[in-house]
């Protein structure tokens, strides 16, 4: 799974000229996932993201996760992040999971952002045409990718 995690003051995402999500202070997370996936790679990824120090504490230093400040997840899937870029100008999605295991390893992430503490997760529309806006705080973005810590293992 790979995921661009962005420290926002709010998020919101829109379909259809509706909003489906919104949080205030948070995270926005825009979560790709690749073909060889698993339960384990969003078990994983939702422990690193509620855990995630990258709110500032007395001291102004990044010391401070979701869980201490109260922040919100808005979830964002967005199977393009899983692109190859390597030959020509045409991006391949060939590494992109297919829409069922990708929605349900996307909802998986979700549900276990609850369990590891997170006060509220709202998501986006799985497949749909989204409009995504937000006030990034910092700006403060952080790049994740299971296939790093798995490869090590």
């Amino acid at each position: 799974m790979k995921a661009v995690i962005q420290r926002v003051k709010r998020a919101s995402v829109t379909v259809d000229g509706k909003i489906c999500g919104k949080i205030d202070k948070g995270f926005l997370v825009l979560l790709g996932v690749l073909d060889d996936d698993t339960e384990s790679d969003a078990d994983i990824l939702a422990k690193k993201t509620a855990s995630l120090r990258i709110f500032t504490d007395n001291d102004d230093k990044m010391n401070l996760s979701l869980k201490d400040v109260g922040g919100e997840v808005l979830a964002v899937s967005q199977f393009t992040l899983c692109a190859d870029v390597k030959k020509g100008n045409r991006p391949s999605f060939t590494r992109s999971a297919p829409p069922e295991s990708a929605i349900w390893l996307y909802e998986n992430y979700c549900k276990k952002l609850l369990e590891y503490g997170v006060k509220n997760v709202e998501k986006g529309i799985f497949g749909a045409d989204m409009q995504v806006e937000l006030i990034n705080d910092g700006p403060v973005t952080i790049l994740y990718d299971t296939e790093m810590w798995v490869k090590r293992c």
